[in-house]
């Protein structure tokens, strides 16, 4: 893997608007899961969801300024940290060269079939070391 990071460019949709024009608050998060493939591939390449182990533990957004309608949005996502079982994502939204939002997320390493965290092995932990955002 050569990249630090991965990026999405996002069309906005008018839908994806509220009263005054700007993109809604509820969207980032679905932009953001959007923009995570690239993270769950290195999980389950397949992204075969019988076989899903990750979980988000809780996300914060820091809305740093309005994001609108019409032009695109770049999502950059990155590995902020990488615990035993868990790991912490950074995403930043970005629009005509101003950054508009910038999120972590805490991602776990889950079994369902016992309810349960689970450490990341040695490979996944050196993946994810990799994506430093740099």
């Amino acid at each position: 893997m050569s990249e630090t990071f991965f990026s999405l460019e996002i069309q906005p949709r008018f839908n994806e608007t509220d009263a005054l024009g700007h993109i809604n608050n509820t969207i980032i998060p679905v932009w953001n899961e959007a923009a995570r493939k690239p993270i769950f591939e290195i999980f389950n390449p397949e992204l075969d969801l019988g076989k899903w182990d990750l979980i988000v533990a809780g996300f914060n957004i820091a809305y740093l300024s309005p994001t609108n309608y019409g032009s695109p949005v770049s999502i950059k996502t990155w590995i902020s940290r990488v615990g035993n079982s868990s790991f912490e994502v950074t995403q930043q939204s970005w629009q005509l060269g101003k950054q508009t939002s910038e999120t972590k997320t805490t991602m776990v390493h889950y079994d369902y079939g016992i309810d349960k965290s689970q450490p990341l092995s040695a490979e996944i932990k050196q993946q994810l070391s990799l994506l430093t955002g740099e």
